[in-house]
């Protein structure tokens, strides 16, 4: 049986986060714009600095606090509702520090409580920490650096003078060097195994709302450049469907070197990223490592969209889209008991030492993301 109209294309027209472009752009963001001219290439220490995989150990989570009603509306009070929830969980696990604007620090600092520290001394835009945020670096030796990946407002469709200067901030606050890549591009375009292999869509990167002008191949230069790597796994994405022209880390992550997770539609759903996902299973099945190993791909079976609490056409209901910390898995429930119950049984399979915690965000999901969209980790040198 097919989904209902509301839901028969489910993250359709700007969706994911659709409605936040309303904001526009600010004169500061408009002039960061897409070219790809005068951008510092990554540092000369790619081939000992990487990208690790995300189970490594972390120092700590970065996260933003939002606070814009320009760009939320009136669902402002629910999505800081459900960024404190995130923040107070991995804090159980791991230090949690909060960007919040000098402004609404307070409020942040109520709701996440005493266990996340909030910080008023770099300014945001959003909440959108994995896109805004650097990529950090670890050289197993001690050592840690961090990357920019130039963030544009996802191809200039949302203001984003504050968070287009978050990665060097936070890199400064953390005490480490940061170098920015020849490409921009997001954390959520980018998923990487930490040995050697990425996998992201065309749709994201190839795509001249970011990169003008750049080949698949030059791209595939910088990602391998910035990450340490030497190995990209493309799909081709579904573009002009969402405002992140369809990330990543929504449908397929990496669980290890040679192991990664596609997260699959129902067999009847026949929307345009029910066919992506289907063929970004398709690919990872069919494709090896950077080392040559064939890559194991495994399902997680998506929730219906007929049995989830929210009726919003724009509702991202993303297993896939979870964060690990230490000792956890953080990830969401949608109201599919059965769906979820099922999510939580595969991600304690995968993960047996870590605890699962499964978390209402449906105010969140309804702005098209999920938890790991709004986490950022520092791994431990």
């Amino acid at each position: 049986m097919n989904r209902p109209e509301a839901h028969k294309t489910v993250r359709r027209g700007l969706n994911r986060r659709g409605f936040l472009v309303a904001a526009g752009l600010t004169a500061a963001g408009a002039a960061l714009a897409t070219t790809t001219e005068g951008r510092a290439r990554a540092a000369s220490a790619a081939g000992t600095f990487r990208v690790p995989v995300e189970d490594a150990r972390h120092t700590r989570t970065w996260m933003a606090w939002p606070d814009s009603t320009s760009i939320w509306g009136n669902t402002l009070s629910g999505v800081q509702a459900d960024i404190a929830l995130i923040a107070r969980t991995v804090a159980k696990y791991e230090p949690v520090v909060m960007c919040a604007n000098s402004g609404s620090a307070a409020k942040a600092r109520q709701l996440c409580g005493s266990t996340v520290t909030v910080i008023s001394s770099i300014p945001v835009d959003d909440c959108w920490m994995r896109d805004s945020g650097p990529v950090f670096r670890t050289d197993g030796a001690g050592g840690l650096d961090a990357v920019g990946l130039n963030f544009n407002g996802w191809g200039n469709k949302q203001t984003h003078a504050r968070d287009a200067l978050v990665a060097g901030r936070v890199a400064s606050y953390a005490g480490v060097p940061i170098t920015y890549a020849d490409l921009v591009g997001e954390g959520g375009a980018i998923e990487q195994d930490g040995a050697g292999t990425l996998m992201a869509t065309r749709s994201s990167l190839v795509n001249r709302n970011r990169n003008p002008g750049v080949s698949e191949r030059q791209l595939e230069a910088a990602m391998c450049a910035a990450y340490g790597a030497s190995k990209v796994i493309w799909f081709d994405g579904v573009r002009g469907q969402d405002i992140t022209d369809d990330h990543v880390d929504a449908t397929s992550r990496f669980l290890a070197p040679g192991e990664a997770l596609v997260q699959m539609p129902l067999a009847s759903d026949n929307d345009a990223y029910a066919r992506d996902a289907r063929q970004q299973f398709s690919v990872l099945s069919g494709a090896t490592t950077a080392t040559r190993v064939p890559m194991d791909t495994m399902r997680l079976q998506g929730p219906d969209y007929y049995k989830i609490r929210s009726s919003n056409p724009d509702f991202l209901a993303s297993y896939a889209n979870f964060y690990l910390c230490n000792g956890a898995v953080i990830s969401a429930h949608f109201g599919d008991t059965r769906a979820d119950q099922a999510a939580k049984a595969t991600l304690a399979r995968l993960y047996p030492d870590r605890v699962i915690e499964q978390l209402n965000i449906d105010r969140l999901g309804t702005g098209g993301g999920g938890i790991h969209c709004v986490t950022q980790q520092q791994p431990a040198a």
